[in-house]
């Protein structure tokens, strides 16, 4: 009798004794207010916990967008402009190792070499071991050790971010560069191309200053998919990195069926997925006037 009246006095205090609709309708008003509910297993709001975790997971793929886009673009172009050449098989060999790669075994490989054996970069974890992080701000460590003017903090973040970066961003840094090599050499065939070069333009001017705008645009395009690669790499990245951000709490909530942790997971990523398309338009028509106009 006791759980009857237990289980009772729970589906009253959840709403589960309403109908589906008003339960969803409920649901979507808490949402509004900023209640996405209790996280079963941790006893604590699970907006809340988003919050502190949500910052560090974009922390972690900026750095790894930040590596994709400062490699995959030079591996591109080089490519590109040395088609069937030496350059360009070492440079599509490598965006092959980038895409081919899983994700927990690169990041296993990586601390091995980087962490235990060599001892240039430390291991998992956000901060050194007794370091005090800087007043929160936004959240990414990175940034707030820079707005506060802690060096310290800042570099010894710098040193954390960089295997997880380099194996989050590794897939996406391999579809970038392949994208980039073909949109590009389908760009250096087209007529406007040539009558760049046929005025006399510098080979520098044609590649940067005319090519590469159209080139960019099918390769942002790509990039702003490859969101959906990144998020679901950063669950495994973030376990083997020890990184608090909201893969290794979907993990952790996905082990103990705790549902309403995962639900909120699912709309964070939802609204990331809002916002970078948001993004990759505008960046549509700063790379070519003629869609603003339209």
């Amino acid at each position: 009798a006791n759980n009857v009246e237990v289980r009772a006095a729970l589906e009253r205090r959840w709403g589960l004794d309403k109908p589906i609709p008003v339960q969803y309708v409920y649901y979507v008003g808490n949402l509004l207010r900023g209640d996405w509910g209790e996280s079963i297993s941790r006893r604590t709001p699970v907006a809340d916990e988003l919050r502190t975790r949500v910052p560090a997971t974009i922390e972690l793929t900026f750095y790894a967008l930040a590596f994709a886009i400062v490699v995959g673009v030079p591996l591109g172009v080089v490519s590109a402009l040395n088609h069937d050449r030496w350059p360009d098989h070492l440079a599509r060999f490598v965006t092959l190792l980038g895409t081919s790669i899983p994700v927990f075994w690169l990041g296993l490989l990586l601390l091995y070499v980087f962490f235990y054996r060599l001892e240039w970069l430390p291991g998992p974890g956000r901060l050194d071991v007794g370091m005090k992080a800087p007043p929160t701000l936004t959240g990414m460590i990175t940034f707030d050790a820079f707005i506060a003017g802690d060096w310290d903090v800042l570099l010894a973040a710098w040193k954390r971010l960089v295997l997880p970066a380099i194996v989050l961003g590794s897939f996406a840094m391999g579809i970038v560069a392949r994208m980039l090599r073909s949109s590009l050499l389908t760009s250096l065939g087209d007529d406007y191309v040539r009558t760049a070069r046929a005025k006399g333009l510098e080979e520098r001017s044609v590649v940067i200053g005319h090519a590469m705008r159209n080139a960019l645009i099918p390769t942002v395009t790509v990039l702003g998919l490859t969101m959906a690669g990144l998020l679901a790499g950063a669950v495994l990245t973030e376990t083997i990195f020890s990184w608090p951000g909201v893969g290794s709490f979907a993990v952790s909530a996905a082990l103990k069926l705790d549902y309403p942790a995962l639900l909120g997971v699912t709309l964070v990523i939802a609204i990331i997925y809002v916002i970078v398309n948001l993004l990759v338009d505008i960046i549509y028509g700063l790379l070519d006037p003629r869609i603003r106009s339209t």
